[in-house]
């Protein structure tokens, strides 16, 4: 049976190691006799304060590998440990409650957490502000565009005060300058809190521009490809030359691994 997601009073000793490790991961779906493989034999250590963006094709098991580390799933062979505790984790879809104002649905997930009812309301208007929304308390979902419901939704991830973010591409439904800018506001807040991210993305380009490592995935069964470890400085545009040319360098990859998958 595999082993399930290890928490923090299990893995002190190592809490300063890494934010997330997976060790063998494997992921099958189906009944027993008939299942399909997703994930093989997945290793990858997420560093405390990385930026690491998991890339490759639709159905390589990207968002799959995402829910593992989650804990909404578990794997069919391997470990998982997140030594932070349970990490937290932002969809593409913003998720919030449209009948609740932008701070009460930070509120709420402070109310999960366990703060006070006297702390929440500071502490919402505090996440707003840290995703440059601080008018935004009493709005309603409906009255924010798709990059200020992204921002709450963000808000609402960091209120869980995890070590470890988790984001399955988040920016994919926005328009390109809004994702631009979203970009840039990511990066700020990464630099600041010191968090860890894992943020899975299909766009070569995002993954560049966001990341201290990005790891390509085979085509299904998802297995590590290829890593390149990113050192152009931070902050870095969409358009820079050396973001580019990288992504060049990647995209060649990823196109040889769909060329090869389709072989088969």
């Amino acid at each position: 049976m595999a082993d399930t997601l290890t928490g923090a009073a299990e893995r002190t000793g190592e809490a300063a190691a890494y934010a997330a490790r997976l060790d063998h991961v494997s992921k099958a779906f189906g009944r027993p006799g008939a299942q399909q493989l997703v994930l093989d034999g997945i290793t990858l250590d997420v560093r405390p304060g990385e930026f690491v963006c998991l890339l490759g094709a639709s159905g390589c098991g990207k968002s799959t590998l995402l829910n593992l580390v989650a804990g909404l799933d578990l794997p069919t062979a391997g470990s998982i440990s997140a030594p932070g505790g349970r990490p937290a984790l932002m969809f593409q879809e913003h998720a919030l409650f449209p009948w609740l104002t932008a701070g009460k649905n930070i509120e709420l997930a402070l109310r999960l957490r366990g703060v006070p009812r006297e702390e929440r309301r500071p502490e919402a208007e505090r996440l707003l502000s840290l995703v440059r929304l601080g008018e935004a308390y009493g709005k309603r979902v409906h009255e924010l565009s798709g990059g200020m419901r992204q921002r709450v939704a963000l808000a609402r991830a960091l209120a869980q005060d995890s070590q470890l973010l988790l984001m399955d591409e988040p920016f994919a439904a926005l328009d390109a300058i809004t994702r631009d800018v979203l970009h840039d506001e990511l990066t700020r807040i990464w630099s600041r809190t010191g968090l860890s991210v894992l943020f899975v993305t299909h766009n070569v380009r995002e993954a560049v521009r966001l990341a201290q490592r990005v790891v390509l995935l085979s085509s299904r069964p998802g297995r590590i490809n290829r890593e390149w470890d990113i050192d152009i400085p931070q902050p870095r545009r969409i358009e820079d030359a050396a973001v580019a040319d990288l992504s060049v360098e990647i995209t060649e990859e990823l196109r040889g691994e769909i060329r090869r998958h389709g072989q088969h």
